[in-house]
């Protein structure tokens, strides 16, 4: 009743390898591509009808067809809601996770707008899971890590500040200590907004403990550059933390 039966029949055999060879090497990209449209078009009532062909692409042995899923998925899931999206998207998503840095950037660029749609105890299991975007296939791929902490940014709101202190401090301290400037400066906003959820949360023992880990690693650090990333952060938390002058002494 939404669209005509063979214009969905049409789009649904994309996926067949036959059609890559006759009609389109890239068909199935295309079909990658257009798939949360059409979702959006039949409604989550009508998911069933697209759910074997989004399998199909997300199983695609060309990393492109991946890729587009992606960067894609967290639309997906706001058009299929909560419970369609635990059932049939998280599983697709945590193969993502795990695939090549091409299809894993995906993912990482809107990884706080996938996790929030989740409920608290299943985005929960990301946590141990977060530390993994630290290493890529190529450690020349700075944007990568620079991506993860401009997440992490964001995904702070989503954990209570335990969390945040058991899981997200040790991947900021280590981005911290990248060897390019521009993740190391993104990082340093980071801490400060690691602070800011301490402070914020009323959780100021862990703040202290968190000032005093930064004071240890960095102000006594026996390489300059440790010592200038201590200045860039008091620099960028100057005006964001209400926190006591001595306690960075």
């Amino acid at each position: 009743d939404i669209i005509p039966q063979p214009l969905l029949d049409q789009y649904l055999s994309m996926t067949d390898p036959a059609r890559a060879q006759t009609v389109d090497t890239e068909i199935a990209k295309h079909c990658a591509y257009s798939l949360p449209g059409v979702a959006l078009t039949l409604g989550r009532q009508n998911w069933h009808c697209l759910k074997d062909t989004y399998e199909t692409l997300a199983s695609d042995v060309q990393w492109k067809v991946r890729r587009t899923l992606a960067f894609s998925i967290h639309e997906l899931a706001v058009i299929l809601g909560d419970q369609l999206t635990a059932a049939d998207l998280v599983p697709i998503f945590n193969g993502f996770l795990k695939d090549l840095d091409e299809v894993r950037i995906g993912v990482l660029k809107h990884l706080y707008d996938f996790l929030k749609l989740l409920h608290a105890d299943k985005r929960r299991e990301y946590l141990y899971q977060l530390q993994e975007f630290v290493v890529t296939d190529n450690s020349r791929n700075w944007r990568f890590r620079y991506e993860l902490a401009e997440q992490l940014i964001l995904i702070l709101e989503l954990y209570n500040p335990n969390d945040v202190y058991d899981y997200l401090r040790h991947i900021a301290l280590t981005l911290c200590s990248d060897k390019v400037s521009e993740v190391r400066w993104i990082s340093f906003k980071l801490v400060v907004a690691i602070l800011q959820k301490f402070y914020a949360n009323s959780a100021n023992a862990l703040g202290l403990n968190f000032i005093n880990e930064l004071v240890v690693r960095f102000r006594h650090c026996s390489k300059w550059v440790g010592r200038q990333a201590f200045a860039f952060i008091c620099q960028v938390g100057m005006f964001s933390l209400s926190v006591p002058s001595c306690t960075l002494n």
